[in-house]
């Protein structure tokens, strides 16, 4: 397994993950799968999202497929440049439970210092204990739940807040 910064050359491999992980873990995203497949021109924008100064994504590839990311969105106001927030972690499900997400972290985790990063931050479903796991293991505190945080077909969906001081 190889874990490295993605780059705007690794947009359409990145897009077609993404469309998986909303396909098979829709409600843990803000987007929708629907939503995406409307986007006109998508990997243009996933080329200008890698690029961005303003985030960095990092991607497990096995037997040279990505099969897992993570992505880091630096704050740009003056006073919130010291955290940053983890977002759209997915681990393909045929790679899950054999510390992948772990090592994303981790390595998200190294990237953030080296950016002068001193809190990092996330939301997590409330249903999704494996990953509320995997956030705790690694150092992560929950400081609140926001009840009502989507909705989807209908049903409410709440999100755990998190935060770790690095």
């Amino acid at each position: 397994m190889t874990i490295r910064e993605l780059t705007a050359a690794d947009a359409e491999e990145y897009w077609n993950l993404r469309l998986e992980a909303l396909q098979k873990n829709g409600e843990a995203f803000a987007v929708t799968y629907k939503e995406s497949l409307a986007r006109s021109n998508p990997i243009a924008g996933v080329r200008n999202n890698l690029a961005s100064e303003n985030s960095v994504t990092i991607g497990a590839f096995i037997e040279g497929h990505l099969s897992a990311n993570v992505t880091l969105l630096y704050n740009q106001h003056e006073k919130m440049r010291h955290k940053a927030t983890i977002a759209a972690m997915y681990v393909s499900p045929s790679f899950r439970k054999a510390g992948i997400g772990r090592q994303l972290l981790e390595a998200a985790e190294t990237t953030a210092k080296k950016n002068g990063i001193e809190l990092l931050q996330l939301t997590v479903v409330t249903t999704n204990k494996s990953a509320i796991t995997l956030y705790r293991d690694f150092g992560f505190e929950s400081f609140g739940i926001e009840k009502k945080a989507m909705k989807q077909n209908g049903n409410y969906i709440d999100e755990v807040w998190m935060n770790k001081m690095i």
